[in-house]
């Protein structure tokens, strides 16, 4: 058997009936066999990067614990992207739900498709505010606490709303 290992998600929406959408992605994530959920963050609304001429985004974290691979903890994400059909028409743009997958225990992984802890997590406050929210405690693998890394970030674009996402 696999040793348990805590997985962070990121979960983000702008298109659709996002609060909906964030529910049944976490509710799948959670339902995969060999994940067991920790916690959920509360929903923040926060400013596009990269691309700002589209809607804001609802972002959350999600925290489980998994026996499973990186690879597989990837893939189920990914394919719950498809399952919502999700496009990929152009670089930060709108989307009906993303799921990235943050960090798998200590793991450090350089892979084309696949690397850990997220390349660009450690500058999102759209990753780290909900994180915190969750995990205070917590570190991101090479690059400190969580909490240190927010207090370096601009987090006006990341603001708390009344939607919630709850556990299955």
């Amino acid at each position: 058997m696999r040793a348990l290992r805590t997985a962070v998600f990121s979960l983000g929406a702008n298109l659709g009936d996002t609060i909906d959408t964030l529910q049944g992605a976490v509710e799948l994530l959670c339902e995969t066999p060999g994940v067991q959920p920790v916690a959920v963050s509360p929903v923040y609304l926060t400013t596009p990067v990269g691309k700002l001429d589209q809607p804001d985004f609802h972002n959350l974290v999600l925290v489980v614990e998994s026996t499973l691979t990186a690879r597989t903890l990837l893939e189920r994400g990914l394919a719950i992207e498809d399952s919502y059909g999700r496009e990929r028409l152009e670089v930060n743009g709108p989307r009906v739900i993303d799921v990235d997958l943050i960090q798998v225990g200590h793991q450090v992984v350089h892979e084309p498709d696949l690397q850990l802890p997220h390349p660009r997590a450690f500058e999102r406050a759209f990753v780290l505010v909900p994180w915190a929210a969750v995990e205070p405690d917590a570190e991101l693998e090479g690059h400190g606490r969580i909490a240190d890394l927010i207090s370096g970030l601009d987090t006006s674009g990341v603001r708390r709303v009344g939607q919630e996402v709850t556990l299955s």
